[in-house]
């Protein structure tokens, strides 16, 4: 019964970040779509010319710069007019930030989950239990070879951002067109692996 709910826990929680990142991504709120898409894009600009540590150095330094100098204009404020407004972050102090041990175990509970997922997915990989799967594997990790070298990882890192907040905007507008060029691959793709299965002895043969 606990296991069963524990589920129905990961699942809700699953469920609310798959909504909220369907809704960044496909620009539901362009306000703030916008902010976490600049911020992501200012974040990878930032480390592709400074070092990580400079990175949070400076993020902190203008963090701090910002909230040390609106504190002391409050206080600056307050003591020509005369008022006892208080600490001007107070509401933000008196915030409740702790997670609570259910939280806790919830959320690891849900990084096990795709953690184990993960460990058989490569050991059923690595161990060959499908040939034809294990085969496209290997073709994958080798195109990832040239990728690796033509592009550093910042620079694929920045290219994937900008294509999860770019694609899913323009396959929403040229769905029909898209689909089309996609099943005629997919039907050329499926074709090169059945011949490539017939010829294998003891491949596996299974229906894409």
């Amino acid at each position: 019964m606990q296991a069963t709910a524990d589920s129905t826990k990961m699942d809700c929680v699953w469920s609310n970040w798959k909504s909220q990142a369907i809704d960044l991504l496909y620009w539901r709120d362009i306000k703030q779509t916008g902010i976490v898409f600049g911020s992501f894009l200012l974040l990878l600009f930032s480390l592709t010319q400074f070092s990580v540590v400079s990175v949070g150095a400076y993020l902190a330094l203008a963090a701090l710069s910002a909230t040390i100098s609106f504190r002391i204009y409050k206080s600056v404020l307050q003591a020509v007019q005369k008022t006892d407004e208080g600490h001007p972050f107070k509401a933000y102090l008196e915030l409740e930030i702790t997670l609570s041990q259910e939280q806790i175990q919830k959320y690891t509970d849900c990084l096990q989950f795709y953690v184990n997922s993960t460990l058989k997915e490569l050991r059923r990989l690595f161990l060959v239990q499908d040939l034809v799967d294990s085969l496209k594997f290997a073709v994958l990790m080798w195109l990832l070879t040239y990728v690796g070298a033509l592009f550093n990882g910042l620079t694929l890192l920045l290219m994937a951002v900008v294509s999860m907040f770019t694609l899913p905007v323009v396959y929403v507008k040229y769905q029909a067109q898209i689909d089309q060029y996609l099943g005629l691959v997919r039907t050329h793709i499926n074709a090169i692996v059945a011949k490539i299965q017939a010829k294998i002895p003891g491949a596996k043969r299974h229906a894409e």
